[in-house]
């Protein structure tokens, strides 16, 4: 739901007296500068907020602890990804005001959860995101921001205002739980930047967008939407949502009717699933393809098939993930058209107005890329945003790097090669150093790919 005009302090106050969280043992000063003027980081907007002055904000210093969620991110990254560590700051989780509860992240029952990461030694500026999937604010800790914490930068995530395999059922028309997404981002990164000159005494010099998956949807909308806040961004494999399609909502139907038997391999690939991704959609199947396109599908158009979720995803893991077989025959083209302008509030358009590199895995078999970021890329194109784009794709990447540890010889880890688009936006930015052209990042034949990746290794151009 929309945020609510406020919070009387008071009972902003009764709220953050009642819930405390155990400090990890180490919790201690650790120098000098430790945490200084913590007492004056107030988060603009927030009706509950919680500060910890922790030796260490990275998951390697977190882990066990109330600070992060090891489990939401589950997957994410492969096993022997190496992080950085030893990073001291300042924590504050909270929430903004909200009418939904999906989100019980330490007990509290309450959406629009945030997490606020300030170390110590700052460089400047801040790395805004939001949660991929149906994530929470936790979930790209060791994805995200346990690097750009250890180079210095604040970090700010969402749990996007609603989380969870229901989430659509937040709202009162199609579309309001996604575009819910958009407006919490927007509010955190505004509050997010005067926490930053309130611990630091200065606005942050640098402010910049990411994300994965849903929350590389976020990027691309916020660049469109509002780059007056942000001076770049990186987008790793978002969603793409337009009012005629390409999407989820035209692409998983296939997938869940090949489920169910009614469709062919030949026609995945006709809508967009890559030759060669073959051995990743059992694995989908089981895991992604039907709980996916029914609760977008619920969340878009509730009037087709409502008893299937119904008021839930289900009540059991197996119920939750299997499919819809409404869903096997689920045609978005041919939809009212009440639906397609539901998509068409949160729907981008390419018009993008600071630099934006784009990631994509060409086996990605949840996001086919085919029907994703080639299209979203022709987009940037069409709106004659081009030079302000870059887009590459990385061979053998897959939607979740997780997947890297069950097929090793077959894929490489996206991460790397994220980290990698990351610095080559901050030199674009700060030093207008060009980045390479768009094109494919070939997978080498040996040597590191758990943390390694050179953005110039190219294998067959893009465009």
């Amino acid at each position: 739901m929309r945020p609510s005009r406020g919070v009387p302090l008071a009972a902003a106050a009764l709220v953050a007296a009642a819930i405390t969280w155990p400090a990890p043992a180490q919790a201690t000063a650790v120098g000098g500068d430790h945490c200084v003027h913590q007492e004056r980081v107030h988060v603009p907007g927030a009706a509950f907020q919680q500060s910890a002055c922790l030796p260490d904000l990275t998951t390697t210093g977190l882990a066990g602890t109330p600070y992060t969620d090891m489990a939401d991110q589950a997957g994410l990254t492969a096993k022997a990804t190496r992080t950085p560590s030893g990073v001291p700051g300042l924590q504050i989780d909270g929430y903004f005001p909200d009418s939904s509860h999906f989100n019980t992240t330490h007990g509290l029952r309450h959406d629009a959860q945030f997490v606020i990461r300030l170390p110590d030694h700052w460089n400047g500026g801040l790395v805004v995101t939001g949660a991929p999937g149906t994530r929470r604010q936790y979930a790209t800790d060791t994805a995200i921001s346990d690097e750009v914490i250890a180079h210095g930068y604040a970090y700010a995530a969402t749990d996007k205002g609603n989380s969870g395999a229901d989430f659509y059922r937040d709202g009162s028309r199609p579309g309001d739980a996604v575009a819910e997404w958009n407006v919490r981002t927007t509010q955190l990164t505004r509050a997010a930047k005067r926490a930053v000159a309130q611990r630091y005494g200065h606005a942050p010099r640098r402010t910049f967008m990411t994300g994965i998956s849903n929350s590389g949807y976020l990027t691309r909308w916020q660049l469109e939407n509002h780059p007056e806040l942000y001076d770049g961004g990186v987008d790793w494999e978002g969603a793409l949502w337009t009012a005629d399609g390409p999407s989820l909502l035209t692409s998983l139907p296939t997938a869940v009717a090949r489920m169910l038997g009614s469709a062919r391999d030949e026609d995945l690939y006709a809508v967009g699933f890559a030759r060669g991704s073959e051995f990743l959609w059992p694995y989908h199947e089981k895991a992604y393809w039907g709980v996916t396109q029914k609760i977008y599908r619920a969340e878009f158009d509730p009037t087709y098939d409502p008893g299937c979720p119904g008021p839930s995803a289900g009540s059991t893991a197996e119920q939750i993930l299997s499919p819809c077989p409404a869903d096997a025959v689920y045609d978005y083209a041919s939809r009212p058209a009440s639906v397609h302008r539901a998509v068409a509030r949160v729907a981008l358009t390419g018009r993008i107005g600071r630099p934006l590199i784009t990631l994509h895995g060409d086996l990605d078999a949840l996001l086919p890329k085919a029907a994703d970021s080639d299209v979203y890329a022709r987009m940037v194109a069409a709106s004659g945003r081009g030079a302000l784009h870059r887009y590459y794709t990385i061979q053998g990447g897959t939607h979740v790097d997780g997947l890297y540890d069950t097929y090793p010889a077959r894929l490489r880890p996206i991460l790397p090669c994220y980290r990698s688009a990351f610095d080559a936006l901050v030199s674009w930015v700060e030093t207008g150093a060009q980045p390479p052209a768009d094109h494919t990042v070939a997978r080498p034949a040996d040597g590191d790919v758990v943390d390694s990746c050179a953005l110039a290794d190219r294998a067959d151009p893009l465009r």
